[in-house]
């Protein structure tokens, strides 16, 4: 038996229903083969709008297009990292690719420790303008990001900013501030302890909390040892 897929059988059920769709026709609208012409007419045309959509494989793959960016989107913001532009390559004169990372996200031993750094990562600090709280888990000498990042940011009173010890922060979910994540100058953080930071990646940086601050995990104390 030849095998019939399911918009081969809805064409079918189309044409089987079309004798009985002509007689009940012809009972709503009396016999003035116009009027029933028409009306005829109006129905092949609301079935081509109903298959084009549903039996067309074009249309189909378009929607699985679709739905493929909308999830592979979706899985970056789970980080919520929408300060953050991403590692950027380039190409060095031995045509080895390099990776250099924004937002205190190099993976670079950061050693030696500047003393006029005066924070470490693990330290739980609040803003002092917007009031969040959260906790440190990077930190560049200065701001390190993209050109037009710090255009943003930075307007011309501020530029001198641009040039001081920047933070990555994990903003405690407590505060119901909107954003998970922050990458802020040195000037506009104040350190707290006694409070403990609730945040959905804690782990994947932290061990634990011994009441000053939290304790790194293995790979980010190689980053960070002096911290």
């Amino acid at each position: 038996m030849p095998y019939i897929n399911v918009a081969a059988a809805l064409q079918i059920c189309a044409l089987l229903s079309a004798l009985p769709a002509q007689y009940f026709i012809s009972q709503w609208y009396g016999t003035d083969s116009a009027q029933r012409i028409q009306i005829t007419e109006r129905i092949i045309a609301s079935w081509k709008s109903f298959t084009k959509p549903y039996l067309s494989l074009d249309a189909w793959a378009d929607c699985l297009k679709l739905w493929l960016s909308k999830t592979r989107w979706g899985e970056g913001s789970k980080t919520e990292r929408n300060w953050y532009y991403g590692a950027k390559k380039t190409i060095s004169g031995n045509n080895e690719a390099e990776t250099h990372s924004y937002f205190a996200e190099s993976t670079h031993v950061h050693s030696p420790k500047p003393e006029y750094i005066q924070f470490s990562v693990g330290q739980v600090i609040v803003h002092k303008k917007f009031g969040y709280s959260g906790v440190i888990i990077g930190w560049d000498v200065k701001a390190n990001t993209p050109g037009e990042w710090l255009q943003h940011k930075y307007p011309p009173v501020k530029q001198d900013l641009k040039g001081t010890p920047h933070y990555r922060i994990l903003i405690n979910k407590a505060n119901g501030f909107g954003k998970s994540t922050a990458y802020i100058p040195e000037e506009e953080i104040t350190i707290i302890m006694g409070l403990e930071v609730h945040h959905p990646d804690m782990k994947a940086y932290f061990s634990g909390y011994d009441g000053s601050k939290y304790i790194m995990q293995p790979w980010l104390k190689k980053i960070y040892p002096h911290d």
